[in-house]
């Protein structure tokens, strides 16, 4: 990328906010944890009274005076371990545009994370070289371990609670420790990034979230592509169809793709250009307050429990062929039903006691199908990929919203949208009716097979 296009795009961004900084933050919030019996593992820094707090603090790496800025949770306890997350720059950037927030102050700091994090996060806005990210050697990945050491000594960690995000050089910068510390890091959140810092080793599983704009004329979306693609392979992902919106649509659409249990990829594409924070209907708006992607962001990063992923080799895709089967809700224990044993064309399943009857056994196809009575599909209304579209019946067509796939952790997703099979409002009772959702590993999204 050349400095003159990082200097527009800096330029354009500054004007619109100020000097803020990236995106992140989001609407699922974890459970409350409550101490260091409930965490996989630990740091040194629990039940250690700490000397850090928050602030900048400057540290020898690599033979280079290193600087990055603090923030220690609100109401810190030692014995309850945090969160770490990692928010970088962008070219031009500093460690201080991220951790201020620049215009929209608290609600941006830390690419929201401050804010959406509610006090469950250490957080650390690193300085790169230069206003940068060249990683030359691997030197900004040795400083990121530096960093980790130093902070984990002294606080509360839950060492499989690593996080990593960044804008364009700093989104670059994500992608190169996904690829070079993938086993230190949970998950890694890329903003209109490309492959600019380097991609060490690169060959294992992460989880991976990409936002990028279909206009961006600094890093090119092919390029943001490029980088989910090759997380796309490393998880095991099947493949399937990742729709992006038209240019002033003022929209945006995100989809999540089937993959190894504990490694989910997802991808968000938007109707603007280079930046972190686009509001949906809002032509050129950056906002870290009114951003859809702090919630998207945030929803990703909170989904996962205080363990670590599964270290078993992806499983192979589903095997088409499960016939005459009932469909069985984990939460409920209730089958997929179509009400009143309808034939016609838009009835939409709910749950209902397990009766076996023609209007609960379903069939998986070789061409991922789910039937019902022989000739009805399994459907995504209107060719819906929104979040709340009726899952419904209809004469079978082959296109790819009667397209589905059976996955390991039991869900059950759309080839189109890529959402999950959903029982509406997480409700167990008979007539509860199924939709389409973002994943999210709950148990409203789980199903089995039953004779």
């Amino acid at each position: 990328m050349t400095s003159i296009h990082h200097r527009q795009a800096r330029q354009r961004w500054f004007a619109a906010l100020g000097a803020s900084a990236v995106v992140l933050a989001g609407t699922l919030v974890a459970t409350a944890l409550t101490g260091p019996a409930a965490y996989a593992a630990t740091t040194a820094g629990c039940g250690k009274a700490p000397t850090l707090r928050t602030g900048t603090y400057t540290i020898q790496s690599g033979g280079q005076s290193r600087s990055f800025n603090l923030r220690v949770p609100d109401g810190y306890s030692n014995s309850r371990p945090y969160r770490l997350i990692f928010a970088y720059h962008w070219r031009g950037g500093t460690m201080n545009d991220v951790s201020s927030g620049g215009s929209s102050g608290t609600t941006w700091s830390y690419y929201g994370m401050q804010q959406q994090s509610d006090n469950s996060a250490v957080l650390v806005a690193p300085q790169g070289l230069g206003n940068g990210w060249a990683n030359s050697g691997g030197a900004d990945v040795t400083f990121t371990d530096d960093m980790i050491r130093m902070i984990e000594t002294d606080l509360c960690v839950d060492t499989t609670q690593r996080f990593a995000m960044g804008f364009s050089y700093g989104g670059g910068m994500s992608y190169a420790l996904a690829c070079a510390r993938a086993a230190v890091f949970r998950a890694v959140v890329v903003y209109s990034g490309a492959q600019l810092s380097g991609c060490g080793g690169g060959g294992q599983p992460i989880a991976y979230f990409g936002i990028h704009g279909i206009s961006d004329n600094v890093l090119n979306i092919s390029q943001g592509r490029s980088l989910r693609d090759a997380f796309l392979r490393n998880n095991g992902c099947a493949q399937q169809n990742a729709p992006e919106p038209s240019v002033g649509s003022g929209r945006h659409i995100t989809t999540t793709y089937s993959c190894r249990s504990g490694y989910p990829v997802q991808w968000a594409a938007f109707d603007g250009g280079h930046g972190p924070a686009p509001v949906d209907n809002c032509s050129g708006c950056e906002d870290g307050a009114r951003t859809w992607t702090k919630a998207e962001a945030w929803r990703f990063l909170s989904q996962f429990g205080s363990s670590s992923p599964p270290s078993s080799a992806p499983p192979s895709s589903p095997t088409p062929g499960q016939s005459n089967v009932l469909l069985v809700a984990q939460q409920s224990g209730r089958c997929a039903d179509v009400p009143n044993s309808s034939t016609a064309n838009g009835a939409q399943p709910q749950l209902w006691d397990c009766h076996g009857g023609t209007n609960q056994r379903w069939t998986y196809t070789a061409n991922r199908q789910l039937t019902v009575y022989g000739n009805k599909c399994l459907d995504a209304n209107a060719n819906g990929t929104a979040n709340g579209t009726a899952v419904i019946i209809w004469d079978c067509n082959g296109q790819a919203n009667q397209q589905w796939v059976l996955n390991a952790n039991g869900t059950v997703t759309g080839v189109q949208s890529g959402l999950c099979v959903d029982v509406s409002g997480a409700a167990t009772a008979n007539g509860s009716k199924l939709q389409l959702w973002s994943c999210h590993g709950g148990a409203n999204q789980q199903w089995s097979t039953r004779s």
